[in-house]
């Protein structure tokens, strides 16, 4: 028997929601209507690829991860193999990052998880565990039901300096937060699964590690040759969705069918009804469309807080770079940047035969988004100075540069985080089937989650209208 098609709004255009629009155009009924609506002028969120002195640049994420948490290929590169990507998918030609210690650089050290030492003797050279206190108990790190800070449990195990000059940087260069307030089982749930189990936290990092074998020489992350834009514009055209940009969703009403959503300006809205929606926007605009049909899922909802950044990327004309692919600063060291990215050094294929060099700064940390008021001019400025004094040599004036913000970008998962998500969802499905939540909001951030995100609230939608997710 045939099926009927259905009516499905992607509600934001970022990587979550278009990967939700490609799986359901997947199994969806022939002639189904998906349309996404997008608030802004642009598509894919915090994937965007610009131009810099001639050449592609990324002004937001840079990589995606190659592999997912079981070893098996990450939702990222799956996704740009169903959409005839996959030859384009690059690789760091150079893969050694450093840290700012007492305003040097020193190497990254290995055998780390996210910066937990699962060999203290490794880390020496840049923190100094504390002196026996990674005992055993005689009971699991964790309890089976609890979640900690990160900073909470490695202070508590390894000393101050192991976070100051390890995790904090590690996680702040993804989150831009602190290890002391993120949630362990949200941003490393391998470890946290491990210290439920193990009476040591060198234990419970070298079972995380042995639980995700990666093969030598494999490569850890990749990007995309053209620029990850692309990845953008093929999940577009496989979705074969309508999309709407500088269409503002401002109030989603359930009906007795499915859904009406109230599209555009108050003085003139346009009325959509749809039979099913996917929410794949931030947290606290989600909150706001779930206030009316679902006001305790809303409040669980819109408690995540996100921190700011901005991004200065500047092209160089020969500078004396390290062969590195960039290094990280600890907050610890007073600096405005908190990492820094060589591009053309690390991404063997955008090297440039003039020897113009490419180079990224990240700016900004939770809690300190005044430092992001400054103008552009002066980011960019005291970055070329910070970058000059981390590197121990003037750097020549940059002939181009781009300041992009992203004003909350990143979302702050306290602990609990994954319980109040999991509740929030159990209510939502059980009182409004067809609306589902995707997006870094939820799932945690990066390319591979955000992908899976959307596809998992894809066939949640799939499967309440009565289809068969693949």
């Amino acid at each position: 028997m045939t099926r009927q098609p259905w009516r499905v709004a992607v509600v934001g255009g970022g990587i979550a929601g278009l990967a939700a629009a490609v799986r359901l155009r997947d199994s969806a009924p022939a002639g189904t209507e998906i349309t996404v609506y997008e608030q802004s002028g642009a598509l894919g969120g915090k994937l965007r690829t610009g131009e810099l002195a001639g050449q592609p640049v990324e002004l937001g994420a840079e990589s995606f991860l190659m592999r997912d948490p079981t070893g098996a290929e990450s939702a990222a590169v799956a996704l740009a193999r169903r959409l005839g990507l996959a030859e384009k998918i690059m690789h760091p030609t150079v893969g050694q990052a450093a840290l700012v210690v007492d305003g040097g650089l020193r190497p990254i050290p290995g055998g780390t998880l996210v910066g937990v030492p699962g060999d203290l003797d490794r880390v020496a050279a840049v923190a100094r565990p504390a002196a026996d206190a990674d005992t055993d108990g005689g009971r699991p790190l964790v309890g089976p039901d609890a979640d900690v800070s990160v900073g909470a449990l490695v202070r508590s195990r390894f000393g101050d300096e192991v976070v100051e000059r390890l995790v904090d940087p590690m996680l702040g260069g993804v989150y831009a937060g602190r290890a002391d307030d993120l949630s362990l089982v949200t941003t490393m749930p391998a470890l946290a699964r491990a210290a439920r189990v193990e009476h040591t936290l060198v234990g419970a990092v070298r079972a995380a590690q042995a639980a995700a074998p990666r093969a030598p020489g494999a490569p850890v992350f990749g990007t995309l040759a053209g620029g990850l834009s692309t990845l953008v514009e093929a999940a577009v055209t496989a979705s074969g969705a309508t999309v709407r940009r500088d269409a503002a969703v401002r109030e989603l009403t359930a009906t007795g069918t499915g859904w009406r959503l109230t599209v555009g300006p108050t003085r003139d809205p346009e009325l959509v009804d749809v039979d099913a929606v996917v929410l794949a926007v931030p947290a606290r605009p989600a909150a706001r469309l779930l206030a009316g049909p679902a006001p305790t899922v809303a409040a669980g909802v819109g408690a995540l807080d996100y921190a700011s950044v901005a991004l200065v990327t500047m092209a160089l004309p020969q500078p004396r770079l390290p062969e590195l692919s960039g290094f990280l600063v600890p907050s610890t060291e007073g600096l405005l940047i908190k990492a820094a990215t060589f591009f053309t050094t690390k991404w063997g294929h955008l090297r440039r035969p003039d020897g113009l060099a490419v180079v990224r700064a990240s700016v900004g940390r939770y809690g300190e988004e005044a430092h992001l008021q400054r103008p552009d001019a002066d980011l960019a400025a005291t970055v070329h100075r910070e970058l000059s004094a981390v590197l121990g040599t003037p750097l020549p004036a940059p002939v181009d540069g781009h300041v992009q913000r992203w004003g909350g970008a990143l979302p702050q998962y306290a602990p609990g985080h994954a319980d109040r998500l999991a509740a929030a969802r159990t209510a939502l499905r059980a009182a409004h089937p067809t609306l589902a939540l995707a997006g870094a909001g939820y799932d945690g951030v990066g390319i591979p989650v955000c992908v899976r995100s959307g596809e998992t609230a894809a066939e949640e939608i799939i499967t309440a209208l009565g289809g068969s997710a693949r």
